[in-house]
């Protein structure tokens, strides 16, 4: 609008200054013309005023109302003038100064109902203004012409008025198209940031706080792809509408985002710690509601939500940065096992950056050979080293020593593990061949296989080109590959197959952290496994004089016995833990207890100093 407001101050000066000057030409009265001009420059200068006003300023709902209101007196007074210019030279004599102030009308008539569409009764208020003087001055001419002209022009100000209902309405649809969701009829993505910037303004003036949350409904697609996109979308509507009902009890407003993705934004409150325990309460209000069941068709259905909290204190930042806030706050709440409330903090905040930070470099790892192997000695109960497991460890400039804890998740979740896994393999298998050459002679050989490795459609295929190429049979027959208890729940049968096409080969299979996962007896009963591997928390717990860890690890080693499955021991850190271990019967031993991981050349030297120790 303050665009159209620029285009009325030029018509407005402009024209009136031809006035002036057909004033001057045809009228002695020019006193009279010079006087109105003076007063059309007055009311432009007040246009003008709102002009900046409306770019300079940072106005929020209340004040653009006023601003607005401010604007429809404008621009009623505005095209007021013009009739009453109108009036003043049709009432001369000279009939070039009636051609002039009809055609300025006319023109002026098509202006406003173009401008004004958006206003409705503002337009259609000023069309009356502007039209029933030429009718009444067509009408008082007595001519034949005239009364032709006169409802000429009611036809021409009742197709304006026409048009400008009909683009009125258009306008109306287009904006509600524009900020609400078609399907749910809350705003949109759109409608919420300007609707969040529109509070932060508030804010700042007022200097008080508000929350923001944004919600993601957990597992949303199985059953949009399971059930259909009519129950999915039958379902989001439904999820909207307990959602808007619930926010009204808190006066707040909920939008979709996209998806199964929406948000709440709530009042402003007068304290940090009043916005925190409104936003509790409202967060765990609508996981409540949200969680409750859902009766669509034919079906009975229940889904949750992972919802992420920001509170808004610094208006200085956009909009933007807190939708960010929250959605990282949101996708915490799922990697912490969903259906939770998360609120963003800056100590959340540098573990994402740390994250995005490893994501970024982690490309160029094995390009730039940061990522290095160590050799965990695998020792008897009598201390002999019988075997090792591989482990990798990532060396960056810029993030220093990063732990595989830390990056073998993130490797995990974008798919790099793949790449990674084939050159661990590749470098594994290249040293156990070295070393048997160099007389480091090892019963087994383990290395960690991630669950995306062991799915992956080229894997099997790729450890079997890489036994070919770099060991003989009875080399491989040495080679235990450890997973891990969740990979066992992703896919069962395709693991089991996958790990009897490698048992072809004589590669043997360890189920790592044994204990800290979810499988049960029966996946145990049906996997090829030839040991289990017991998680060094466990472990660590027999520093403790408590007999129910204790009679946990006990009881991993009958199971281990009833199923004929080695045990191995990880994490062993003190002798008291060899000692009970090597009274339970435990097979291998792996600890700092014997040895930290080490390079390959310290392993090498480990070794012949052990196999000294023990000729």
């Amino acid at each position: 609008m303050h665009k159209q407001i620029r285009v009325l101050i030029g018509l407005f000066v402009g024209t009136g200054a031809g006035y002036i000057y057909m004033g001057y030409l045809y009228s002695p009265t020019f006193c009279i013309e010079f006087g109105w001009y003076v007063a059309l420059l007055g009311v432009s200068f007040w246009g003008y005023t709102l002009h900046r006003t409306y770019i300079k300023e940072e106005m929020d709902t209340h004040k653009q109302d006023r601003w607005l209101k401010q604007l429809q007196v404008f621009l009623f007074i505005y095209f007021s003038m013009w009739t009453v210019m109108f009036i003043i030279y049709v009432v001369r004599p000279d009939l070039q100064l009636h051609y002039v102030a009809i055609a300025t009308q006319l023109g002026v008539v098509v202006v406003s109902a173009t401008i004004l569409a958006s206003q409705k009764k503002l337009a259609t208020l000023t069309l009356v203004t502007l039209m029933l003087p030429l009718t009444v001055y067509f009408v008082l001419m007595g001519e034949a012409f005239s009364y032709l002209l006169a409802f000429f022009t009611v036809v021409l100000g009742g197709v304006l008025l026409y048009a400008a209902h009909n683009t009125f309405s258009y306008l109306i649809k287009s904006q509600y198209q524009a900020y609400h969701d078609y399907l749910t009829s809350l705003g949109n993505r759109r409608f919420f940031i300007e609707l969040l910037e529109n509070a932060m303004k508030m804010q700042k003036h007022e200097k008080k706080h508000l929350y923001l949350l944004l919600i993601d409904l957990d597992h949303f697609k199985t059953i949009n792809d399971s059930l259909g996109h009519d129950v999915g979308d039958a379902l989001l509507r439904e999820v909207s509408a307990r959602m808007s009902f619930l926010s009204q009890k808190y006066k707040n407003t909920v939008s979709r985002l996209g998806g199964d993705e929406f948000c709440v934004l709530s009042e402003l409150y007068e304290s940090k710690e009043a916005c925190f325990t409104a936003a509790n309460h409202c967060a765990n209000k609508l996981l409540a509601g949200i969680k409750e069941s859902y009766v669509i068709g034919e079906h009975h259905l229940y889904i949750s939500a992972s919802i992420g909290v920001s509170i808004i204190s610094n208006p200085e930042l956009s909009a933007t940065v807190f939708i960010k806030e929250a959605d990282i706050a949101m996708y915490e709440a799922k990697t912490q096992g969903r259906n939770g409330i998360i609120f963003f903090n800056d100590a959340l905040s540098q573990r994402v950056e740390r994250k995005l930070e490893i994501e970024r470099f982690l490309h160029f790892s094995l390009k730039n050979k940061e990522i290095t192997l160590n050799y965990q000695p695998q020792v008897t109960l009598e201390g002999k080293i019988i075997g090792c497991e591989v482990l990798a460890r990532w060396e960056n400039d810029k993030l220093g020593s990063v732990s595989p804890a830390e990056f073998i998740p993130i490797f995990e979740k974008t798919g790099f593990i793949v790449e990674l896994g084939y050159e661990v393999l590749k470098a594994s298998f290249q040293t156990l061949k070295a070393w048997e050459e160099k007389g480091i002679v090892l019963q087994q050989f383990s290395v960690n296989i991630s669950m995306r490795q062991m799915f992956h459609p080229s894997f099997v295929s790729d450890v079997k080109q890489l036994c070919q190429t770099y060991l003989r049979k009875e080399q491989c027959a040495k080679l235990i590959f450890e997973i891990t208890e969740n990979s066992v729940a992703e896919d069962v049968k395709l693991l089991i197959m996958n790990m009897h096409r490698l048992q072809e080969y004589g590669i043997r299979f360890s189920m790592d952290d044994f204990g800290t996962g979810y499988s049960s007896l029966s996946y145990l009963r049906q996997l090829p496994l030839d040991e289990i591997k017991i998680d060094k928390s466990f472990i660590a717990e027999l520093n403790h004089p408590n007999q129910a860890d204790k009679g946990f690890i006990d009881t991993i080693f009958a199971i281990a016995r009833n199923l004929k499955l080695r045990v191995v021991a990880e994490g062993i850190e003190t002798i008291e833990q060899q000692h009970y271990l090597q009274e339970q019967g435990c097979d291998i031993l792996q600890g700092y207890y014997f040895s930290r991981p080490l390079k390959k050349e310290a392993f090498e030297h480990f070794f012949f100093e052990a196999s000294l120790s023990h000729a």
